[in-house]
C-alpha cells in the first residue's frame, strides 16, 4: 500500500517551523496541495509575520510542489475564513486539516494570569474549532473530509505549569470525540496525535541530546495516516522519537448500588470495585455509556427489555 495525496488539498495551520512545517513538506512531497498557514509569532503569540510560511512555501515551490503562504491567526474567525476562501478560490476543495498551530504561556496555576489562559486556549481550542468550523460545510458537501487535532500528554495526562495547555489540549481530544459522531455519514474522519518533538515550542525545556532524539519528522508519519483516505476515525495516537502508541478511554464494569447504600459511605465502601478495570471497556459514545447504566441497573431491578 502506498499512501499518496495527488489531486488533494491540504491546510496545516503553524506550519511555518517544527511540527508544521514537517507534515506540510511531506504532505506537498506526496502530491498535495498545500495551504501553509503560519501567524509567525513568537512562542508566547505575541508579534506576527507571514515570512515563516513563505519560505516553506519557496522549499515547496522549489521541489516542485503547489502551495501558498498564509499569515492568518486562528483565533480570528475572519482571518480563518478568508484562508479557506483563498484555498477555495484557488483548488476548488479541501480534503485535509491538520490543526496545528500552538502557543505556551507556561507558568504554574498559581502565578497564571487569566490573559496567560485566555490566550492559550483562544489559539490551540478554539483555533481549532475556528478552523474545524470553516471548512466543515466543505468536507459535508463535498462527501469527504479529514481533520487531525493536534493534544497533548501535557492534557491527556497533566505536566507541571501547564494547566491552561493542558486544559485546551485535552478539550481539543473532546471537540474530536463528538465531530468525528457528526461527520461520519459525510466520510469525515477526525483524529487526534499527541506529538513529543524538539520545536521552537519545546528547545529550551529539554537537553540537547534528548532534543536530537526528537525530531519532528518522526511524527509526521502518524500525522499523515490520520488524514489519509485509509485513515480510521476518534483516535488519539501518541509519537515522539521513533516511538507510537495509542490511548483509548476505557470505563470500569462499575458497580450498582441499592438505596440503603447510595449514601458516601456506600460510595466510599465500594470505591475499590467502582475502580476496578478488570472488565474495562471502551466507550465511543456518551449514549453508549447512557445505555451500559440503564441495562446494569435495570438487571438489578429485575425489570425486562433493557439491553444493549
Amino acid at each position: 500500500m502506498t499512501i499518496r495525496f495527488d489531486n488533494q488539498v491540504a491546510i496545516v495551520t503553524g506550519a511555518g517551523n517544527g511540527l508544521g512545517k514537517s507534515h506540510a513538506l511531506e504532505l506537498a512531497r506526496l502530491g498535495a496541495k498545500v495551504v501553509v498557514n503560519d501567524f509567525g509569532g513568537a512562542r508566547d503569540g505575541s508579534g506576527g509575520s507571514s515570512e515563516a510560511a513563505e519560505k516553506v512555501v519557496a522549499e515547496i515551490q522549489a521541489a516542485g510542489g503547489e502551495a501558498i503562504a498564509n499569515g492568518a491567526d486562528v483565533s480570528s474567525p475572519e482571518q480563518v475564513e478568508a484562508m479557506v476562501k483563498e484555498a477555495m478560490d484557488t483548488w476548488g476543495r479541501v480534503d485535509v486539516l491538520i490543526n496545528n498551530a500552538g502557543i505556551l504561556r507556561d507558568k504554574s496555576f498559581a502565578k497564571m494570569t487569566q490573559d496567560d489562559w485566555d490566550k492559550v486556549v483562544a489559539v490551540h481550542l478554539t483555533g481549532s474549532e475556528i478552523c474545524s468550523r470553516a471548512v466543515w460545510p466543505i468536507m459535508r458537501e463535498q462527501g469527504y473530509g479529514r481533520i487531525v487535532m493536534t493534544t497533548s500528554t501535557s492534557g491527556l495526562y497533566g505536566n507541571f505549569g501547564q494547566a491552561n495547555y493542558g486544559a485546551a489540549k485535552m478539550a481539543v481530544a473532546g471537540l474530536m470525540n463528538t465531530l468525528c459522531l457528526e461527520g461520519e455519514k459525510y466520510d469525515i474522519k477526525i483524529n487526534c496525535i499527541a506529538p513529543t518533538a524538539a520545536t521552537r515550542m519545546t528547545e529550551d525545556l529539554m537537553p540537547p541530546e534528548v532534543l536530537a532524539m526528537l525530531e519532528p519528522k518522526a511524527i509526521t508519519p502518524a500525522v499523515l495516516f490520520l488524514c489519509s483516505q485509509q485513515a480510521p476515525t476518534h483516535r488519539i495516537v501518541l509519537a515522539g522519537a521513533g516511538c507510537y502508541a495509542m490511548v483509548r478511554l476505557m470505563e470500569s464494569e462499575g458497580v450498582y448500588l441499592d438505596e440503603n447504600e447510595r449514601n458516601v459511605d456506600g460510595v466510599a465502601a465500594h470505591f475499590e470495585r467502582i475502580g476496578n478495570m478488570d472488565n474495562a471497556r471502551e466507550i465511543l459514545a456518551g449514549g453508549d455509556h447512557v445505555t451500559k447504566i440503564l441495562t446494569k441497573a435495570a438487571h438489578a431491578k429485575g425489570i425486562k427489555g433493557v439491553s444493549e
